[in-house]
């Protein structure tokens, strides 16, 4: 055997280094990725209640709070896609609910703004043939987004009767 050539125990040691190296690195990318999700939610907040003050000033219309509310479900995301980091690195593990529930609130916002989009055609003196191709692609978008929501529940009942039932045994 050659002086050389690595031991067991050097490529041992050589993959105990690696492996803190990378979960130093793992650590610290969670740790930017967190405080620039918890600088956008903050930010997010801001500009929701900056936008619903001027809209209570104006005399509220349809629209602006619509806007508002898309905002603020903008925000929840973060917060959530927030708390999805914050529980994969106390747990080491990637957890499906809290992206799901993501997954549900970003579908729900896009129905929101389709509903207003859509509200606003059906508007009179609004019914052309591109307006008439674009309510059409909406309510197929609509039908999607909805099969959509059905899925994401229906998978987030089975994660936690799943959860309940492991936890029972």
């Amino acid at each position: 055997m050659d002086g050389d050539e690595p031991t067991d125990k050097d490529a041992t040691r050589i993959g105990k280094l690696a492996s803190r190296a990378f979960l130093r690195i793992e650590v610290f990318a969670y740790l930017v990725l967190g405080l620039l999700l918890a600088l956008t939610a903050l930010l997010g907040v801001g500009s929701a209640a900056v936008s619903l003050w001027q809209d209570v000033q104006e005399h509220v219309n349809a629209t602006s709070l619509v806007l508002t509310i898309d905002r603020l479900l903008f925000v929840l995301m973060v917060v959530e896609i927030l708390h999805t980091v914050r529980v994969s690195f106390r747990s080491g593990t990637l957890v499906c609910e809290p992206f799901l529930i993501v997954g549900l609130i970003a579908s729900i916002r896009r129905v929101l703004v389709i509903t207003l989009e859509s509200s606003q055609v059906n508007q009179p003196g609004k019914w052309t043939p591109d307006t008439q191709a674009l309510f059409n692609s909406t309510m197929l978008e609509l039908a999607v987004l909805g099969g959509l929501i059905l899925i994401m529940v229906v998978s987030i009942c089975l994660l936690r009767y799943s959860e309940r039932s492991i936890l029972r045994n």
